[in-house]
């Protein structure tokens, strides 16, 4: 097997990985575990991991002074608000709704892009713009009455945050990952990240009742902490080294549909005729906004 296909089935796993985590998530918060207090200790293990593999490949440590902004901009919006938002909206609505909205990310990538990078904007982003955003209007305020995992207003909002919060980070952390190793790029990011959820998320953890745990409830938050966060980053990192952001972006297709099986099938939720309508507007505006040739 070469570099290729390696890179290749790393990405898949990686999303079917993500994909799991969203149902896996809900077994332990916020019953167990309230959202903030799960970010402290996903981050911060996650953190001490990434930092532990240079014993394994020693390399350069530090970054240039004049980097340190845009660091913290990837850290803030990267880790802190995407972290924050995610876990605390997935623990409000329900797997197959968050996985749905999350893949509303790559049109909120175009609109950033749009913006800051001053790309140009032609017919095809203007209707796949229209179509990505009703579909998670659609989801949104269509209340889910089938599911005995109902979805939340709030929830859903929350997770439209998370995306457009790692559109943002998506946008910033080009030219560092072109100037400094993926794997290096992503250490910093969550070491600032860290930074800035530890205030906001510590209170929680502290207050943690950890003799409600289970062995069930220890395994969910091991799986979430060193396969949803560690090994999905490195793996993902893996595909953009070897097969670039395009390609490696191209997989973020898969999680709903690994999502949705999941839940429907461990996690009892129900795939309806309006999620099927929504995820259709979304992968059709995604596709749309993807597109080099016009209409």
């Amino acid at each position: 097997m070469n570099s290729k296909t390696k890179a290749h089935v790393a990405v898949l796993i990686a999303n079917l990985i993500f994909g799991a985590g969203y149902a896996v998530v809900k077994t332990i918060t916020p019953e167990y575990l309230a959202p903030y207090s799960l970010n402290v200790v996903r981050v911060v293990v996650s953190l001490i991991l990434f930092w532990s593999l240079l014993i394994f490949k020693p390399s350069k440590a530090s970054i240039d002074k004049k980097d340190i902004p845009l660091f913290i901009l990837c850290g803030i919006t990267g880790v802190a608000i995407n972290q924050i938002m995610f876990i605390k909206g997935l623990a409000l609505t329900s797997a197959i709704h968050s996985s749905l909205l999350s893949l509303a990310t790559p049109i909120f990538i175009t609109i950033i892009a749009v913006w800051l990078l001053h790309e140009k904007f032609n017919i095809n982003k203007f209707f796949g713009l229209a179509l990505g955003i009703g579909g998670a209007g659609l989801l949104v305020l269509v209340k889910d009455v089938q599911s005995s995992n109902s979805s939340s207003l709030l929830g859903d909002l929350y997770i439209l945050v998370n995306a457009i919060s790692y559109a943002f980070y998506m946008v910033l952390v080009k030219p560092l990952m072109e100037k400094y190793n993926a794997l290096h790029v992503l250490r910093w990011v969550f070491t600032f990240g860290t930074i800035f959820i530890l205030p906001v998320a510590l209170p929680d953890f502290i207050a943690t009742d950890w003799s409600l745990f289970g062995t069930s409830e220890w395994l969910a938050l091991a799986f979430v902490v060193l396969f949803v966060t560690f090994l999905s980053y490195l793996f993902t990192v893996y595909g953009l080294q070897e097969l670039g952001p395009s390609v490696t972006g191209a997989y973020i297709y898969t999680q709903p549909v690994f999502a949705t099986i999941i839940a429907m099938v461990f996690a009892g939720e129900h795939f309806t005729i309006i999620k099927g309508a929504a995820a259709l507007l979304i992968f059709s505006g995604v596709y749309l906004v993807n597109r080099k040739k016009t209409i």
